[in-house]
């Protein structure tokens, strides 16, 4: 992955994480309304009397891989120092305008607060942007080892490997079950014409499918779970050459996507229910989703891109056609959302779009090399 490749990889993730800051920010996006104050009233508000550590670490982790990520983007046009301080200034003008618009929200408040602690966060990653340029984008030992493991039109493809971790921490039903367009179109639907709607429902009435018994949910959450994992680790193979170390690199992500999982629903739920997705649909999955990259783990690139969007487009169909089982239902029933909600609205975003981008970028035209490796 040669400079060029890790600065388009930079910027594409400047603008998804630019994006994700935009959804969290204002999410629900609804009930808009002005209530005759300014904007801009909340910069000379007294500090709010009432936070939690957890609002204000949040709140200063949130705007790190900003400050980093703006940095990374300016080089090598901008030198570091000048980077990091148009970080810090864009930071502040992106938090000021997240925070003003909040104004026109009836679930959101605007807070200097969060201004003076976003702003803190990106300052943070302005000043590691500008120590971790040399490694990253020069020429530095990460840099070379990653021109060494990745081919050269891996660059945003590694975008969307570093968001499936991520796509974990909102509630699925089915482990690796991303993409739930069926049941998202529902609810917008429902909440636009004041009446439910399945369509879901709809769509396995057409289709003469009905899942009601529980062997039928258990081969759901198999088929899912198995072709979610394959679909993810060949997009990762199909982007290493043959002399990476494949089995550390799957494993990194494997275990990434885990542990954000587990984190997730012990945060959400309970510190005991950390691993309740591991049912024994979501372990069979995962066992048949190893043994299927493990026997393609040496396919050609292109035999692994092409599996990987078939598993990818498969479970995309099963998950849409699969109701939510009961047990998963009455869980998220007891869902108490709370200080998550600034962040929920960009965590359900990515897990519904996050198959989507993996298909696209794997079904764009790609620069194969011709090195042999």
């Amino acid at each position: 992955m040669n400079t060029s490749r890790g600065l388009s990889f930079s910027r594409a993730s400047l603008l998804a994480y630019l994006l994700l800051i935009v959804y969290a920010s204002w999410f629900p996006f609804s009930g808009w309304r002005d209530i005759g104050v300014s904007p801009l009233a909340y910069l000379f508000a007294p500090l709010p009397r009432y936070w939690t550590l957890f609002d204000v670490a949040t709140n200063v982790v949130g705007y790190v891989p900003l400050g980093l990520l703006i940095v990374f983007a300016l080089h090598p046009y901008v030198k570091r120092n000048h980077a990091a301080l148009i970080a810090v200034a864009a930071g502040v003008l992106l938090s000021g305008t997240m925070e003003a618009v909040q104004t026109y929200l009836p679930s959101r408040v605007p807070s200097n607060l969060d201004l003076l602690t976003n702003v803190a966060g990106t300052c943070i990653g302005a000043v590691a942007g500008r120590l971790l340029v040399p490694n990253f984008l020069g020429y530095g030992r990460i840099h070379l080892l990653a021109q060494g493991w990745f081919r050269q039109e891996a660059g945003h493809s590694l975008l969307v490997l570093a968001l499936w971790p991520l796509a974990q921490i909102y509630p699925q039903p089915y482990l690796f079950g991303h993409g739930q367009i069926v049941s998202a179109l529902s609810a917008w639907l429902s909440a636009w014409l004041s009446e439910p709607i399945d369509l879901g429902e709809l769509v396995r009435h057409t289709v003469y499918l009905h899942i009601e018994q529980y062997w039928q949910y258990w081969l759901s959450e198999t088929i899912i779970t198995a072709c979610g994992l394959t679909g993810a680790v060949l997009t990762l193979l199909c982007l290493l050459r043959k002399r990476a170390p494949w089995g550390q690199l799957v494993a990194v992500l494997l275990v990434a996507a885990i542990a954000v999982k587990s984190m997730a629903m012990a945060l959400f739920f309970s510190p005991e229910n950390a691993f309740a997705w591991l049912t024994p649909g979501a372990i069979g999955g995962l066992l048949i989703g190893v043994m299927m990259v493990s026997g393609l783990a040496y396919a050609p690139a292109l035999v692994q891109r092409r599996l990987a969007v078939f598993a990818l487009l498969f479970c995309l169909i099963i998950v849409n056609l699969v109701p939510s089982n009961h047990y998963f239902i009455a869980m998220l029933q007891t869902w108490s959302q709370g200080k998550f909600l600034n962040f929920n609205g960009a965590a359900q975003m990515l897990a519904l779009c996050w198959p989507l981008l993996a298909l696209w970028f794997l079904l764009l035209p790609q620069r194969h090399e011709h090195t042999g490796d």
